[in-house]
């Protein structure tokens, strides 16, 4: 399953890079990319576990940029 996500607050593109970085490292995770300029994510993962992985991704991406809000 596909998806994407309107960020909010993710302030540099230093910052996008870790968060895509983080999230391709997640089990489950087939593709991801983060576009600061757009401030959009779209995360390519297992459909079965697509609520669980998201949830990991909040959380990684939280780590990176605290300030970041997902918009799921």
């Amino acid at each position: 399953m596909k998806k994407r996500f309107k960020l909010t607050d993710l302030d540099c593109a230093n910052c996008a890079a870790k968060m895509e970085e983080a999230i391709k490292k997640i089990d489950g995770v087939h593709d991801a990319t983060v576009s600061f300029m757009a401030q959009k994510m779209t995360v390519d993962a297992d459909d079965a576990r697509f609520d669980d992985i998201m949830k990991e991704v909040v959380a990684v991406c939280k780590k990176v940029e605290p300030d970041c809000v997902i918009n799921l």
